[in-house]
């Protein structure tokens, strides 16, 4: 693993936890849906399907970055629909979007998640520029 330091927060790179990863965030933000109706919307291509067909309560595009930059960040990872590589960020309150390792023209960075490590929240983008980005509050 290695432990990353920009800005006023820190990173570490944790290999292989994508796939855990994928699975939790299913489970915090898609549990109310049977696994059918995950299937149905296409989540097993795309985790974000489930705002994109609006099967859960979120904030899309300019709404979804503002309420991402007023979280408190204080420890969230970030994963990738189809690699494992993943990272745990920590006191990581000034961080915003444009810190975030997304790369927009790369098919494997440009499906990202973020998850609250309390699972209180999760912001996603992705690799179609129309398409998002979200944020998911959870109560």
């Amino acid at each position: 693993m290695k432990k990353v330091r920009n800005k006023s927060f820190s990173s570490l790179e944790i290999p292989k936890w994508g796939r855990y990863l994928r699975e939790r965030w299913r489970e915090i933000c898609a549990g109310h849906l049977t696994y059918e109706e995950q299937k149905e919307i296409g989540m097993d291509y795309f985790l974000w399907h489930l705002c994109s067909w609006e099967r859960v309560e979120c904030l899309e595009k300019e709404a979804a970055i503002e309420a991402f930059h007023k979280q408190a960040k204080h420890k969230f990872m970030v994963f990738y629909q189809f690699v494992d590589e993943a990272y745990l960020f920590e006191h990581a309150g000034s961080l915003k979007v444009t810190d975030l390792p997304y790369v927009e023209a790369h098919m494997n960075y440009s499906d990202m998640y973020v998850l609250d490590w309390d699972n209180g929240w999760s912001f996603i983008c992705t690799h179609e520029s129309e398409i998002g980005p979200f944020f998911i509050k959870r109560n």
